[in-house]
């Protein structure tokens, strides 16, 4: 964040962390370079806004150490998807004015992720002053942003781990499922790949119900319970489950569709009756 900040026009005057040579990391491709401080140094920060980008279970001692500290009235702004403005109390009752900015993209290193802010979606959340600044932060970065109440903070960030790290566990039990085919996780993730990237080109245009296709999309009785079959004898217990969980969603985004409801009912019958199963 502080990279693409940098990048975007603004200024980075300090960076604060309890590991100098991670910030050291930082600062080096920042220009003009920012001051290096410690946790014990957060009185002589002056700035107008304040991120804290720690880890979710640090963020609020982040906060009450910087409510003891500061010499001023920031705007201070955390940067998890599933912690609310209200973990930032502290903060406010020391009369700074409080939000979350939260994007959604997949980063696991700061100098490459500093790249993939552009065209982002980054949820906003906070008092209305706040908020209205974590806009025009998320438009420097060429982001796009929408609001949640507080009260949904934690649900938007679930749904968010839903559409990506499950998306990747869900690719890992097909997979699983292809290894039982006698491909190695590289084959099979190399060939998924397309299909993949077919059904989200698809989501671009469609929605979900439109968007879906297959077995479940044509109401095909017969393919689900040789599905149900093959599965039960080949591969865990969990891809089975799972199995069944998204086909009874697929059979109601298909219900949407106008597929067959007699035959959708019966795909849902032998769901039910697998589900029960697994779980004697």
């Amino acid at each position: 964040m502080a990279i693409a900040l940098a990048k975007n026009g603004h200024t980075i005057e300090n960076l604060v962390a309890r590991k100098i040579e991670n910030a050291q990391r930082v600062a080096a491709v920042i220009n003009p370079k920012p001051e290096l401080l410690s946790s014990n140094e957060l009185s002589e920060i002056s700035s107008e806004t304040i991120l804290i980008t720690t880890q979710d279970f640090e963020i609020e001692d982040a906060a009450r150490q910087l409510a003891e500290k500061l010499k001023h009235k920031p705007f201070v702004f955390h940067t998890s998807g599933s912690l609310s403005s209200d973990i930032l109390q502290t903060l406010k009752d020391a009369g700074c004015r409080i939000g979350s900015i939260h994007p959604l993209v997949s980063i696991s290193d700061a100098v490459l992720g500093a790249k993939r802010f552009a065209d982002v979606y980054f949820c906003v959340e906070g008092d209305a002053e706040s908020v209205a600044v974590a806009e025009k932060i998320v438009s420097s970065l060429n982001g796009k942003s929408f609001r949640v109440a507080t009260e949904y903070k934690t649900l938007y960030h679930a749904s968010a781990v839903t559409a990506s790290g499950h998306l990747v566990a869900l690719i890992d039990v097909a997979i699983e499922m292809l290894g039982k085919c006698g491909l190695d996780e590289t084959d099979a993730r190399e060939i998924f790949l397309p299909l993949i990237k077919s059904t989200v080109e698809n989501l671009q245009t469609q929605t979900t119900s439109a968007a879906l296709t297959g077995t479940f999309s044509r109401a095909d009785v017969k393919t689900v319970e040789n599905h149900l079959k093959i599965l039960r004898e080949n591969v865990s217990t969990e891809a089975v489950e799972i199995y069944v969980q998204l086909g009874m969603r697929s059979a109601h985004l298909a219900e949407r569709q106008g597929a067959n409801p007699a035959k959708l009912a019966e795909i849902l019958g032998k769901l039910s009756l697998a589900k029960k199963n697994l779980r004697c």
